[in-house]
């Protein structure tokens, strides 16, 4: 791999990526198990955001769909992995460390030309309903995180009562 051709964009999102995976992965660190399972939002709807053993659970998936949508995308037939609720942070970091590398897989063969696409028919459809070019698509898995080791940043408070 040429990494002077085609990584400056592809590796700027990597780099991006790993650190985000590696901030989650330092927030969840000190967490026991009774903390993990502990259901902290009774009132949502959404049954990804009750625990952060839910969160985790989703965050997980959705790394590993990010990818599928991108093969599949560019005619690799894959097929998301089964989510699997853990019951150990060693678990999760295991499985995040594996998203890690299924990404990189992902984009070894992919390059900077191909990252930004302009006309939605040639876009990645989401089951949520949003068109991605490859760019957007890793743009929103980066926020993704980011957003849910907040939320998991909030659970421990409140599970802790800080």
């Amino acid at each position: 791999m040429d990494n002077k051709k085609k990584q400056n964009a592809v590796l700027a999102f990597l780099d991006e990526y790993k650190k985000a995976i590696i901030e989650l992965k330092n927030v969840i660190l000190d967490l026991n198990e009774n903390e993990l399972l502990e259901v902290v939002d009774n009132e949502t709807l959404n049954p990804e955001c009750k625990s952060i053993q839910s969160i985790l659970t989703h965050v997980v998936s959705s790394g590993f769909s990010y990818c599928i949508y991108i093969q599949n995308h560019r005619n690799i037939d894959s097929k998301r992995p089964e989510q699997k609720f853990r019951t150990s942070i060693a678990q999760y970091s295991n499985d995040l460390d594996n998203v890690l590398e299924f990404t990189n897989k992902t984009f070894s063969d992919i390059f900077d030309s191909e990252l930004e696409e302009f006309s939605e028919s040639r876009k990645i459809a989401t089951k949520w309903g949003q068109f991605y070019d490859i760019e957007q698509m890793m743009e929103h898995a980066i926020i993704h995180i980011l957003r849910h080791r907040r939320q998991i940043g909030n659970f421990k408070k409140k599970i802790r009562g800080v």
